[in-house]
């Protein structure tokens, strides 16, 4: 029996318990990594031999140059910092503390021992004394490879960097296998770094335009479907023109201006020009077949409206959740860094020092790397809770004046009291999916070229299979989470519960939230195409020395991400008020005793979806098989 709000029981607490554990157990692996000194080598820097930079050290046993006492040496320098081994990715070369970084170039061992005479700073091997820079035959080897590049040492971390990363942007081209020409990747971080301001520019304009949009889907919902609807084919249209237009004109001047830049862009004009017609065709086709179900969405976009009047912190929770992962994810980060330097020293096969674990302990970051999944989509999912919480409240309170004076806050303190350990079991329920999966995706990518295709098929089959999973529990956790904020229940009682709600209403479900996700989703690419049009324009005035393809995409990839958080939380609503919607008329009727919680608005959108619906069944076909009223609510 549903009794929205009476009871408040905490819920699932051996999962929360296990929770705790896991997450000192995530403590643990921190605590072990500072104490067996991982943090001092991360921070400080240590050389070929063992020696952490700028403080005494102990002897290893079977190395030479270790146990040095190095207080005065505090940074770490590599005799060939371009030297980069791309299998382990990692500098395969030579290192040593020294007192100074090289702040200009070095051309000659003249020049390294007259910088080591002058600033005390040896930047060769230890054995060598600064007088036989140039006379030991041995120099050869145990000196950096010149020129030494002018570098300067890394903020908190006491390594010295080449301030000329050109070496690290063809590791980075290596790494990108689809670059042929040496000088593409070149072109694309010069574009990058000559349109940064107007980079920083759009990023922001999305983010201003994400906020407009959710100010109008506030004050304006009734009218917003359409508006959204005629603003996307007019920007889709505009933008393809556009683009067209631009490449029109492009191509009489590239005769003009024979540069591979220009040929470049004008390239790369042709491929988004192709690219966005065939996305309007596509676009149009869609909204074309959707639109004798638009009606039905602009109602309870309505509703999802009044929510965020009354409930207004709404807008702020993508703020605090991504300000949580940041956080989050840099602490992660932080140790596995640490665990890359933890471990005892062992000689490797060139005589060097590296650190590993030995035994257990070396399986140490698979528990690291369960907890970065796990301890994620644990914050994920308390937002939800905390969103499910809020809306529940809103939705039924009886009178509107008796909401609390923060919903958020109210919906937050439940969670923590009574709903935490429903929020780690649903969490790790999404997590056991997601690891076979990224297993599957790492082998795949490990074997790409490898394995025949029947092979490949599998893989790829299996990948899906599990991703779809992800998608379908990631639904129902989202309805579960708010059947606990209702009824106080336990997660699985919670599933069971939503899952027979919405199976119950599962056309309805399709008619309904598929076209409102479907509204959301043309919100996020009317922000896209907005962003990146004003982008074309922008860096239309640069075409000539700035290449185009890596600042539009890092633009319109920033704005979707805007636009997904922002228009992510409205759609949660929606889905919340759904679920809350359906059981509300399947239970109550509106008699004495049994009156429905909605409000006036809401009864508004039942009438009018409930004549929607009887048009539709009395016209007959798979119009009105598919809109078929929901259980109990025609016959109460």
């Amino acid at each position: 029996e549903w009794k929205p709000l009476e009871d408040h029981s905490c819920t699932d607490v051996p999962w929360l318990l296990l929770f705790i554990l896991f997450c000192i157990g995530m403590g643990f692996i921190c605590g072990f990594s500072i104490a067996t000194g991982a943090a001092a080598r991360l921070l400080s820097g240590y050389d070929s031999y063992g020696n952490i930079c700028g403080q005494k050290n102990v002897k290893v046993e079977g190395i030479v140059n270790s146990g040095l006492d190095l207080t005065h040496k505090k940074y770490v320098f590599f005799l060939d910092p371009c030297n980069i081994d791309l299998v382990h990715q990692r500098i395969k070369s030579l290192a040593l503390c020294v007192s100074a970084c090289p702040r200009k170039e070095l051309k000659t061992l003249a020049d390294i021992q007259k910088f080591a005479e002058t600033n005390g700073s040896t930047l060769c091997s230890y054995e060598l004394t600064p007088s036989e820079y140039t006379t030991d035959p041995r120099a050869a080897k145990l000196c950096p490879k010149y020129p030494v590049p002018e570098s300067a040492p890394i903020p908190f971390f006491h390594r010295c960097a080449p301030v000329n990363i050109s070496c690290y942007a063809k590791f980075a081209e290596a790494l990108i296998t689809f670059v042929s020409d040496s000088s593409v990747l070149h072109r694309l971080i010069s574009g990058v770094m000559t349109s940064k301001e107007i980079i920083m520019g759009l990023c922001l304009l999305s983010l201003v335009l994400s906020m407009i949009l959710m100010v109008i889907i506030r004050y304006i919902s009734r009218v917003l479907v359409w508006i959204l609807t005629i603003l996307v084919i007019l920007g889709s249209l505009g933008g393809t023109g556009v683009l067209w237009w631009l490449y029109a004109k492009q191509r009489v001047s590239v005769g003009a201006v024979e540069t591979q830049i220009a040929k470049d862009n004008l390239q790369a004009l042709l491929v988004y020009a192709i690219s966005a017609t065939v996305f309007t065709v596509i676009l149009l086709l869609i909204m074309l077949i959707m639109r004798k179900r638009v009606a039905l969405t602009i109602a309870l976009f309505h509703v999802a409206g009044k929510v965020f009047i009354h409930l207004p912190l709404l807008v702020f929770q993508p703020f605090w959740t991504f300000f949580v992962l940041v956080l989050f994810w840099t602490y992660w980060i932080t140790v596995l860094l640490f665990l890359g330097t933890t471990g005892s020293p062992v000689p490797n096969e060139e005589g060097f020092v590296e650190f590993r674990m030995v035994g257990p302990l070396k399986y140490m970051w698979w528990y690291h790397v369960v907890g970065l999944i796990w301890i994620s989509e644990f914050i994920l999912a308390c937002q939800q809770m905390t969103v499910a919480g809020a809306v529940v409240t809103y939705y039924f309170t009886r009178e509107k004046k008796n909401l609390p004076f923060t919903p958020i806050l109210a919906s937050v303190n439940r969670l923590v009291c009574y709903h935490l350990g429903t929020v780690a079991k649903g969490s790790f329920i999404i997590t056991l999916v997601k690891i076979p999966r990224m297993i599957l995706m790492y082998i795949h990518t490990q074997l790409k070229g490898k394995e025949n295709a029947c092979a490949r098929c599998m893989l790829k089959a299996c990948i899906c299979c599990l991703w779809c999973l992800e998608k379908c529990l990631t639904y129902l956790n989202q309805n579960a989470y708010t059947a606990t904020a209702i009824n106080s229940t336990n997660f699985c009682t919670s599933a069971k519960d939503a899952f027979v709600i919405l199976v119950e209403n599962a056309l309805r479900v399709a008619a309904i939230n598929t076209v409102g996700d479907f509204m959301l989703f043309l919100g996020k690419v009317l922000i896209v195409c907005s962003t990146g049009l004003a982008g074309i324009m922008l860096l239309n005035y640069q075409r000539d020395y700035t290449i185009w393809v890596l600042p539009l995409i890092i633009v319109c990839l920033f704005a979707f991400l805007v636009a997904h958080c922002f228009l992510s939380i409205y759609e949660m609503v929606v889905d919340v008020l759904f679920l809350c919607f359906a059981i509300d008329t399947k239970y109550n009727d509106g008699s004495p005793g049994r009156e429905f919680y909605m409000d006036k608005v809401l009864m508004e959108f039942v009438e009018n979806s409930r004549k929607s619906m009887k048009e539709a069944g009395r016209g007959g076909g798979a119009e009105g098989r598919e809109l078929k009223p929901m259980v109990g609510a025609d016959e109460e």
